[in-house]
C-alpha cells in the first residue's frame, strides 16, 4: 500500500506556488491600488501560498468525509441501522484524513489572521504577529476575522473527524467541513459593492461544489492507492456528483464574473485574464470528466491504475485553478460595471426606488441564487420521485404533490419577488418573509411527505438507508421531543429579535442568509413533528400534539402584540443609513410588522389544527374499529366483565347499608 501524504503535499504545493507566483506578478499593481507600502516577501508571497494551500486542505477534508459517508459502505450492523454502524477500515482512514486536514487548516487559518493585518497595513509580518496586534486584526480587518472563524470551525471538525468511529457522524462532518468555507464565501470582492447578494451567493455555491468535486476526487485517488475495496462503486457514485459540480461551478463562476467586469475586460485586464484562465481550466476539467466516463471508468476493473494516473493530473490542474482563484482576491479588479452606486447598493446589493405596495411586490423580480435555486431543485427531485413511481405502476396521492409543489412555489415567489427584495430593507417586509419561511413553506412541505416519497422511489439499498438515517437518528429524536421542539421553534422565532443580535444580523448579508436558513429549518422540524406525513420515531398521538400546539399559541400572540406596542426601534442604525427614497417611518413600520406577526401566523395554524383534528378523528375511528373487532372475537367478554364489576360494586354497597 503506497503512502498518500506525498500526494496531498504535492497538491498543497501546486496550489500554493501557483497562487504565490501569480500574486507576486501583480504585486506592484496591488500595492499601488491599496496605497500601502510593501509588507515584505513573507506576506506578499506567503499569504497567497498558505491561503491556496489551505483551500486544498479544506477540499481534502470535505472530500474525505464525503467518501466515508457516501462513497464507501460501513460495516453491517445487525439490528442497529446504518447510523450506529462502525466504519470499515477505508472509511475510518478517510475520516482520520479529513480530521487531520481540518486541523492543519485550522493552524494555517490562525497564521493568516496576522498575515492579513500585515497585508492591508503594510507593516512587516513580524510586527503583525505580536499579540497586541491580534485584536487590531480581528476588530479592523474583516478577512482576519473570517479566517479566525475558519480556524474555529476547522478545529471542531478536526477533533470530530479523529474521534469518529461510526457512520452516523460522517454526514454531520461533511456539513461541518463545508462550514469551513462559509466565512470565506462571505468576504472578498464578491461581498462588496453592487449586486453583492448575487456575488456572495454564487461564490458560496462555487466554493461548496469545488470542495466536493476536488476533495471527492482526491479521496478516490487515495482509496485506489490503498487498494481499497469497491472502487468501481465509489467511482460510479462520485461520477454523478462530479458532473453536477462541474455545471454548478461553471454557472456560478460566470455569474460571479458577469456582475463584476464587462465581457471586454476578460482579455484586456489582469483580473479578466485570471478569470479567463480559471474558466479555461474548468473546461479542461470537464473534458477530463468526459474522458473518465468514456475511457477510464469502463476499464476500471481491468486497469485501475489508469484512473488514478489521469485523476492525479486532473487534481493537479484543480490545485492550479485554486491558486488562480486565490490570486483573484489579491488582484485589483477593473472599475465597477456601474459607477452609480449608493448606500443601498453597498448594504443591499441593489436599489429600491419606491415604497412596497400589495401590487408591486409581486411584479418586481430578482432571482435569489440560494433559495430560488433550492426551490427549483427540490421541486425537480420531488417530481422525479413521482415519475419513478408512476413508471412502476405505483400510486402517489396528487394532494401530496400539490402540497409540496405549493411549498416550493411559495419559497420561490417569496424570495425572488419584491417580498424578498424588501425583506432586508424594512422590518415589516422582513416579518412577512419570516412568517412565510417559518410557518408557510414548512407546513406545505411536510404535508407533501418528501421523505416517504424518497423511501418508495429509491431502489438502491444503501441510498435507501441514508434516507432512513435522516428520519431516525439521535439528533432528530432529540429535536422532535415535543417540549424540545416547541422550545427550539420559540427560541428561533423570537430570540433573533433581541438586541444587539438583530442589528448585527441584518447589517451583513451573512446575517440575512443565516436568519432565513434558520427560519426554514426550525419551521420544518417543528411542523414535521406536529403534522408531518413522513414517519418519525416516537411521535405522540394527535391529542397530545394539539395540546402542545395550543400551549405555544400565547407566545405567538404576545410577540406580535409586544412589537405593535414597542417604542424602541430594532435595527435603527442599519435602517437609517439605507437612504430609502420614500423615507419610511421606522417605528410605524415596526408596529406594522408586529401586526403582521400577530395576524398572519394564524392562517397556517388553521391548516395545522385541521390536520390534527382529522388525525384525531381517524385515530378515534381506528380505536373504535379495533375495539369492535375485539368484542366480536371475544363475545363482548370485556363488556360483560365490566358489567359484572359494576354489579359487584352495587352488591357491596347494599351489604354495607344493611350492616
Amino acid at each position: 500500500m503506497k503512502p498518500t501524504w506525498p500526494l496531498y503535499l504535492l497538491f498543497f504545493l501546486v496550489a500554493g506556488i501557483v497562487g504565490a507566483t501569480i500574486s507576486w506578478g501583480f504585486l506592484s499593481e496591488s500595492l499601488e491600488a491599496l496605497g500601502i507600502p510593501d509588507p515584505g516577501p513573507l506576506t506578499t508571497a506567503g499569504l497567497p501560498f498558505f491561503r491556496s494551500g489551505a483551500l486544498m486542505l479544506m477540499c481534502l477534508s470535505v472530500g474525505s468525509f464525503y467518501f466515508a459517508a457516501f462513497l464507501t459502505s460501513p460495516t453491517p450492523s445487525e439490528g442497529a441501522g446504518i447510523v450506529q454502524a462502525p466504519l470499515r477500515v477505508d472509511g475510518a482512514l478517510a475520516s482520520r484524513t479529513g480530521g487531520i486536514a481540518a486541523l492543519c487548516t485550522s493552524l494555517i487559518a490562525l497564521l493568516l489572521v496576522p498575515m492579513y493585518l500585515s497585508d492591508v497595513s503594510g507593516e512587516p509580518l513580524s510586527q503583525a504577529l505580536q499579540p497586541a496586534n491580534w485584536s487590531v486584526a480581528l476588530n479592523q480587518v474583516s478577512t482576519s476575522l473570517a479566517w479566525l472563524w475558519v480556524a474555529i470551525i476547522a478545529a471542531i471538525t478536526g477533533v470530530g473527524g479523529l474521534a469518529a468511529r461510526r457512520w452516523g457522524s460522517q454526514p454531520l462532518l461533511v456539513l461541518s467541513s463545508l462550514g469551513m468555507l462559509v466565512p470565506l464565501g462571505l468576504e472578498g470582492h464578491s461581498a462588496t459593492g453592487g449586486d453583492h447578494d448575487y456575488g456572495t451567493n454564487s461564490y458560496l455555491w462555487h466554493l461548496f461544489f469545488m470542495a466536493l468535486w476536488v476533495g471527492g476526487l482526491i479521496a478516490l485517488i487515495a482509496h485506489g492507492m490503498r487498494k481499497g475495496p469497491d472502487m468501481a462503486t465509489a467511482v460510479r457514485r462520485y461520477s454523478g456528483l462530479a458532473l453536477v459540480s462541474a455545471l454548478a461551478m461553471t454557472a456560478s463562476g460566470l455569474i460571479n464574473a458577469a456582475i463584476r467586469i464587462h465581457l471586454s475586460d476578460w482579455l484586456t485586464t489582469g483580473y479578466g485574464l485570471l478569470i479567463t484562465a480559471k474558466f479555461v481550466g474548468v473546461i479542461i476539467l470537464a473534458l477530463f470528466g468526459f474522458y473518465h466516463r468514456k475511457i477510464t471508468i469502463p476499464k476500471l476493473d481491468r486497469q485501475p491504475a489508469l484512473f488514478r494516473r489521469v485523476a492525479i493530473v486532473e487534481v493537479a490542474i484543480m490545485a492550479a485553478i485554486a491558486g488562480i482563484a486565490v490570486s483573484l482576491g489579491r488582484t485589483p479588479p477593473p472599475p465597477p460595471r456601474s459607477a452609480d452606486i449608493n448606500t443601498m447598493d453597498v448594504e443591499l446589493g441593489y436599489k429600491l426606488f419606491v415604497a412596497p405596495t400589495l401590487s408591486n411586490v409581486f411584479t418586481m423580480w430578482r432571482f435569489d441564487i440560494v433559495f430560488g435555486t433550492l426551490a427549483i431543485v427540490l421541486a425537480a427531485l420531488y417530481l422525479r420521485g413521482v415519475i419513478i413511481l408512476k413508471r412502476r405502476g405505483e400510486s402517489w396521492p396528487l394532494s401530496r404533490t400539490l402540497w409540496f409543489m405549493g411549498g416550493c412555489l411559495m419559497l420561490l415567489i417569496t424570495m425572488c419577488s419584491g417580498i424578498g427584495m424588501y425583506m432586508p430593507a424594512l422590518f415589516s417586509m422582513h416579518m412577512v418573509g419570516h412568517m412565510i419561511l417559518s410557518m408557510g413553506v414548512p407546513v406545505f412541505w411536510v404535508l407533501g411527505g418528501p421523505l416517504t416519497l424518497a423511501l418508495r422511489s429509491i431502489d438502491a439499498s444503501e441510498p435507501h438507508q441514508w434516507v432512513e438515517a435522516l428520519i431516525d437518528n439521535p439528533l432528530i429524536r432529540m429535536l422532535t421531543i415535543p417540549w424540545v421542539n416547541t422550545i427550539q421553534f420559540v427560541v428561533f422565532f423570537y430570540g433573533l429579535y433581541l438586541e444587539p443580535l438583530y442589528t448585527t444580523a441584518i447589517s451583513e448579508h451573512a446575517g440575512h442568509l443565516g436568519m432565513n436558513v434558520l427560519f426554514l429549518l426550525s419551521g420544518t422540524i417543528y411542523f414535521w413533528e406536529l403534522i408531518g406525513i413522513d414517519p418519525l420515531p416516537g411521535r405522540g398521538g394527535p391529542m397530545g400534539r394539539i395540546v402542545w400546539l395550543t400551549g405555544s399559541l400565547p407566545f405567538h400572540m404576545f410577540f406580535g402584540v409586544a412589537l405593535m406596542q414597542m417604542q424602541l426601534i430594532l435595527g435603527l442604525d442599519f435602517y437609517s443609513i439605507l437612504g430609502l427614497p420614500w423615507s419610511p417611518d421606522l417605528l410605524r413600520d415596526q408596529n406594522a410588522g408586529g401586526g403582521i406577526a400577530w395576524a398572519s401566523g394564524q392562517f397556517p395554524l388553521v391548516i395545522v389544527y385541521a390536520v390534527l383534528l382529522r388525525e384525531f378523528y381517524r385515530d378515534d375511528r381506528r380505536q373504535q374499529k379495533a375495539y369492535d373487532k375485539h368484542a366480536e372475537d371475544t363475545g363482548d367478554e370485556d363488556l360483560e366483565a365490566y358489567n359484572q364489576m359494576l354489579a359487584d360494586i352495587s352488591a357491596g354497597k347494599d351489604t354495607f347499608r344493611q350492616l
